[in-house]
């Protein structure tokens, strides 16, 4: 009975991801409809109380997780899904005067407010980028990292924004990722209600676009997990 059970999830697995994948490369539609909406006209004071708390699990970790990034003085960074910019400002002293650091997100409001915020403190190496539902925006071969934190589970189109991310990076460059694990029976309702896909999935849909998984740092996060990919060879179309 024991090694029916088994083959069984192992059969599951193994469907999800043939689904998963199908859905992937379609790319003609959204696989998440409407998880964005939220972020439209976003009351920006709010999602900060959100975001910049303690007990969230990426705010809790930020300097170990800025630590895992390893950025260095002069390097171009991306935050995907920069949301009110904690780890945009937290980036920001690491890259030093000669880097930058561009603000990425699907809300002009976040956006804006991190620009803003910018200004009043007088960091000039910020940059905000407005970015597509398909698309991150950046110029090619401009960044060595791109940060997407807590954010993978909103791209509506994963295939097409790995590819843009692709072509954003130099050669050579890295995407470090954080995203909530998702796990039947272990992860809250709410992870399974909202997150499409857990940490398997997610690691085969990047390594498809051109990008080879080099680390993941365990013993840090509980909800979360961080992987960081290398860019390779030239992403799927």
């Amino acid at each position: 009975m024991r090694n029916k059970k088994l083959a069984i999830s192992r059969f599951t697995t193994a469907m999800v991801l043939l689904l998963t994948t199908a859905t992937f490369y379609g790319q003609d539609k959204s696989v998440a409809p409407g998880i964005n909406k939220p972020f439209q006209k976003p009351d920006v004071g709010e999602f900060q109380g959100k975001f910049e708390k303690e007990g969230r699990e990426a705010f809790d970790h930020r300097d170990k997780i800025v630590e895992a990034c390893q950025v260095r003085a002069g390097m171009a960074v991306a935050d995907v899904g920069a949301g009110t910019g904690l780890f945009t400002r937290l980036f920001v002293p690491l890259v030093g005067e000669k880097g930058r650091v561009f603000a990425v997100d699907i809300s002009q409001d976040f956006v804006d407010h991190i620009v803003i915020a910018a200004r009043k403190g007088n960091l000039k190496n910020i940059e905000g980028v407005v970015c597509k539902p398909d698309s991150v925006g950046l110029p090619e071969m401009s960044v060595d990292l791109v940060f997407i934190c807590d954010t993978y589970h909103h791209f509506e189109f994963p295939h097409k924004t790995m590819q843009s991310i692709h072509k954003a990076l130099k050669p050579g460059g890295r995407v470090v990722l954080v995203d909530y694990q998702r796990i039947a029976g272990k992860s809250t309702d709410w992870v399974m209600n909202h997150v499409r896909a857990g940490q398997e999935v997610v690691e085969k849909e990047i390594t498809e676009c051109g990008f080879k998984r080099v680390a993941e740092v365990k013993d840090l996060l509980k909800e979360n997990y961080l992987v960081v990919f290398e860019k390779t060879e030239s992403s799927k179309p």
